[in-house]
């Protein structure tokens, strides 16, 4: 059922209501003012006669009905004179008042029930009726009563047209509301109400344009994040990619260097020596020569080994994560014994893949060298852990700490390349200072 309609049916009610007490107080009103005039009208005019009928009494019937005649009509009563055998000798002139129309009898004993019949008996055996007569006032009663019904009826058409002009009117702009709900239902956020008429109407049509506009902001920024993370999935694949071909290419690399050109130095350094041997007594000069070919030979052998673990650490292709660590952390206590380094796997995963084992120890190996470079420190701490989902990895150390402002400051090449070799693999890294002094370089690394 439609607003409109349940307003109408709520001021037809309510006036017909109105109408409906308005006539039961007229009909109250109207069988009381009757009853009233009836009993006043009837007491007299018994009281009268009652007289007249003992003046009249020795003068017979035909004197009393002369004075009746003469008498005329008695309101609100009919009076009618019989002789002794029943015969009607004078009865009531009808009245003039709104003569030919009557009430309707259900309304007529609504208003005045019958009334017993009062008689006064002659002397000549004559009887003189006495009934009241009510008719005219309870005709009046009737009109009034149709009158406050056609002014009800007036009121519950004319009201009901108004209210329905009125509420059809205020309730238009609905329809608009309702068409932009269903069109946001159906997925098109860009929808807007115009202006609507009415306070209440503008207020909602107002109140709907924020929220369109709030939920196809919504929408926008959902989408963007949807195209940032997509974009950042293929960002992190790219560099995942690039990082395995680089590694690919460090790893060929230090494999050539190794094989051929260790090789190779070692065959100069054998001819070196070859010639310094022969050439020691007979020509000290060549000797002395071969010897300084052999110099360079064990220095570039040196060398070579010292770039070789840069390029690609061979001991993590061969012997794993855990021990490759353990030699990378040896060879730090070598080149540095004036410092203390303290290693602790805990939980490390059984089969991790090439790209995880490369990223952990490469981001250990550049926290730690930023560390040596920067820090100042005397004591370097290096945690590797085995979570539910992958590998928490802390590098920290007791040194100066971070400079202020540092963030901001340009460089940090180390800091970023950590960080997106734990990006690459779906993680994070985070570069805080240490709680009592120092550095705390932190990454997730999670397995697939």
């Amino acid at each position: 059922m439609s607003l409109r309609l349940k307003l109408n049916l709520l001021i037809a009610l309510v006036i017909l209501t109105f109408t409906s007490t308005m006539l039961t107080l007229e009909l109250m009103g109207t069988r009381r003012a009757v009853g009233e005039e009836i009993e006043a009208a009837n007491r007299v005019a018994t009281q009268l006669l009652s007289r007249v009928a003992l003046v009249y009494a020795n003068m017979g019937s035909p004197a009393l009905v002369d004075f009746l005649h003469r008498l005329g009509r008695v309101r609100a009563t009919e009076i009618h004179l019989l002789d002794g055998g029943g015969n009607l000798l004078y009865t009531s002139p009808p009245s003039p008042y709104k003569a030919g129309r009557d009430a309707p009898d259900w309304y007529s004993n609504a208003i005045l029930p019958k009334r017993p019949l009062q008689e006064i008996t002659l002397s000549d055996g004559a009887r003189l009726v006495i009934a009241a007569d009510a008719s005219r006032a309870i005709l009046d009663g009737w009109d009034d009563a149709v009158q406050l019904l056609i002014v009800g009826s007036i009121a519950l058409l004319l009201g009901n047209g108004i209210v329905f002009w009125l509420v059809g009117r205020e309730v238009r702009p609905f329809s608009t509301i309702v068409r932009g709900l269903e069109q946001m239902r159906a997925g098109d956020y860009h929808t807007r109400l115009p202006p609507l008429p009415g306070k209440e109407a503008s207020s909602m049509a107002q109140a709907f344009n924020r929220m369109a506009q709030s939920i196809e902001d919504n929408m926008n920024a959902r989408q963007e994040a949807l195209e940032a993370r997509s974009n950042l999935e293929e960002n992190r694949e790219l560099t995942q990619f690039i990082q395995s071909r680089i590694e690919e290419e460090r790893r060929d690399i230090a494999r050539e260097l190794h094989d051929e050109m260790g090789q190779a130095v070692t065959a100069i350094k054998s001819m070196g020596l070859a010639i310094a041997r022969r050439d020691a007594q007979t020509d000290p000069r060549s000797a002395e020569a071969a010897n300084l070919i052999v110099d360079t030979a064990n220095h570039l052998y040196d060398v070579m080994h010292s770039i070789i673990p840069k390029l690609r650490p061979l001991a993590l292709d061969n012997l794993g994560l855990e021990d490759a660590l353990e030699d990378l952390v040896s060879e730090w206590r070598r080149h540095h014994p004036d410092m203390e380094f303290a290693l602790t796997l805990r939980d490390l995963p059984e089969s991790p893949g090439d790209s995880f084992k490369l990223a952990a120890y490469r981001i250990v190996q550049e926290a730690v060298t930023n560390a040596l470079k920067h820090a100042h420190a005397r004591k370097i701490m290096i945690s590797l852990a085995g979570t539910e989902h992958g590998l928490q990895v802390r590098v920290e150390d007791d040194g100066a700490g971070l400079a202020d402002g540092w963030a901001q400051k340009r460089g940090h090449h180390g800091v970023r390349g950590m960080r997106e070799r734990a990006q690459a693999l779906g993680g994070d890294l985070a570069l805080e200072p240490r709680e009592g002094g120092g550095t705390c370089v932190s990454a997730r690394l999670p397995m697939d």
